[in-house]
């Protein structure tokens, strides 16, 4: 896929076919992934790859230890959002809902939606990206970001889909555990990654972004 087309066709994949990644094809992306621009070249990116019953045992463990009502402990917890990011926010949760056919009110409905987001949406296969706990700052955040993105993108060449997404790894002591993730690592995000069920509503979403008059201010040009 050309590269200004797979940037502008990029998107959450919340619903994918059983078939499996074959194990070629990641290696290939997280080899092209590895290129990633990173803060003073430090690299501090680390991979776990997902699939088959060591995933399923994840997905299942993770809804056991959420419907125990443990709350998450994420290594990387989200900051609440505000003001116009929340709004954004509240405006990602109404499509979606609307998508998927879950009223406002409808809790159960809600917790099955959240429970799917854990499971990494039923995908055939995830990616873990982590560093070392004593790794942090912005240079460590931007790369972590940058390297994710590419993740994304280079999927795209492969017709595959991917989430990104913190959900999975609500409950990091577990993850660690069942994938076999040192507990010197420190659990960055999950990526979601298989071939779209173009089927599933939720796929439907198109996000939009803020005009680049908004937020873009030009000096000397």
């Amino acid at each position: 896929m050309e590269l200004i087309e797979a940037i502008k066709s990029r998107k959450s994949i919340r619903g994918y076919q059983p078939t499996p990644v074959p194990k070629e094809i990641l290696t290939e992306i997280l080899e092209v992934a590895t290129r990633a621009p990173s803060g003073l070249n430090s690299q501090p990116w680390e991979f776990t790859v997902l699939g088959g019953k060591v995933l399923d045992d994840l997905k299942q463990a993770l809804e056991e230890r959420f419907r125990a009502g443990t709350p998450p402990d994420a290594d990387l917890p989200t900051e609440a959002l505000t003001g116009v990011y929340r709004e954004r926010q509240k405006q990602l949760g109404i499509a979606l809902y609307q998508l998927m056919g879950i009223a406002r009110e409808d809790t159960e409905k809600k917790t099955q939606w959240l429970l799917k987001g854990m499971r990494v949406f039923n995908a055939p296969n995830a990616i873990v990206v982590y560093t070392d706990q004593e790794v942090s700052g912005l240079f460590a955040t931007f790369s972590l970001g940058a390297v994710t993105q590419t993740i994304a993108l280079a999927a795209l060449n492969y017709d595959l889909g991917t989430c990104i997404q913190g959900a999975p790894l609500f409950y990091p002591k577990v993850v660690r555990q069942i994938a076999g993730i040192p507990e010197s690592k420190k659990l960055a995000i999950a990526i979601a990654i298989g071939y779209p069920d173009w089927d599933f509503p939720a796929n439907r979403l198109q996000t939009t972004r803020e005009p680049l008059a908004n937020i873009a201010t030009w000096r000397g040009l």
